[in-house]
C-alpha cells in the first residue's frame, strides 16, 4: 500500500553549527533548574526526561539559516520546562508549548519570565481531536498521550496544521505515535523536527504522494 501522505526526510547535519551565545545564559539556567527539579522529583512514572537542549538549539539554528520552515509558527509536543520552545521564540519563532504536566508548566512560564521571553505555555494534551484512537495504541502507559481533556487546541485557538515547525522529544515506543500523528493532522509542507535518547535529531517534512512524483 502507497502511503498518501509520506514524511520526507531532511538532511540535518549539525556538526559545523555553535549555539549562538545569546542562548547559552538561557539554556545554562535551564539545565539547572531541571536538575534540581528532577532531584526533588525522582518519579519515573512522570515521564519527563530532558533532552539535549545544545543539539536542538544547534538544529534550530540551522533551519532558521537555511530557511528550511515554510513560515515562523512554532509548536512543542510535550513542552516539560519549556526550554526548546523558548530557544525557538529566541530564535524568532512564534513559539508556544503543549504540556499535560501542570508543574511543568509552571516551570516553562517562570523560566521564560526570567528571562523575558515571548512564548506561550499551555497545560493541556497534545493529542488533537480524532487522535485518540492513535495515542491509545502506544505501546506503554503514557499519560502525556492522554486526549481525554479540554481541547488545547481550542484553548490556543490553533490546530496542528497552523504550525509550521513541531518538535518533540517521544520515548522509543511512543515515536511512531508521534509520526501518524503529525502526518494526519500538520500542514502540507510542515516540519517535524524530534530528538532522540542517544543526542541526535531527526527532521522531515509533510509532503503530498504528488510532491514526490513532481520532485
Amino acid at each position: 500500500m502507497v502511503r498518501k501522505v509520506p514524511l520526507q526526510e531532511l538532511e540535518l547535519s549539525i556538526d559545523d553549527w555553535t549555539v549562538p551565545s545569546q542562548l547559552q545564559p538561557l539554556i545554562s539556567e535551564a539545565s539547572r533548574r531541571v536538575a534540581d527539579f528532577s532531584q526533588k522529583r525522582p518519579d519515573p512514572r512522570s515521564g519527563f526526561v530532558p533532552c539535549g537542549f545544545e543539539t536542538v538549539a544547534r538544529a534550530l539554528q540551522l533551519i532558521q539559516v537555511q530557511q528550511l520552515a515554510t513560515g515562523r509558527s512554532f509548536c512543542e509536543w510535550g513542552s516539560g520546562f519549556g526550554v526548546v520552545a523558548s530557544v525557538a521564540a529566541l530564535m524568532g519563532f512564534d513559539a508556544m508549548g503543549i504540556e499535560i504536566d501542570e508543574q511543568l508548566v509552571e516551570q516553562a512560564r517562570r523560566l521564560a519570565d526570567d528571562f523575558s521571553v515571548p512564548v506561550d505555555f499551555f497545560q493541556g494534551s497534545f493529542v488533537p481531536p480524532g487522535g485518540e484512537y492513535v495515542a491509545e495504541r502506544a505501546n506503554g502507559d503514557f499519560f502525556w498521550l492522554e486526549s481525554d481533556s479540554d481541547d488545547t487546541y481550542e484553548e490556543l485557538g490553533l490546530g496542528p496544521d497552523d504550525f509550521d515547525l513541531i518538535f518533540a522529544y517521544p520515548w522509543p515506543e511512543e515515536e511512531t505515535v508521534i509520526d501518524v500523528l503529525f502526518e494526519k493532522f500538520a500542514a502540507h509542507g510542515a516540519l517535524l523536527l524530534t530528538y532522540s535518547q542517544f543526542d541526535s535529531v531527526r527532521l522531515r517534512r509533510k509532503i503530498s504522494s504528488r510532491s514526490m512524483v513532481d520532485g
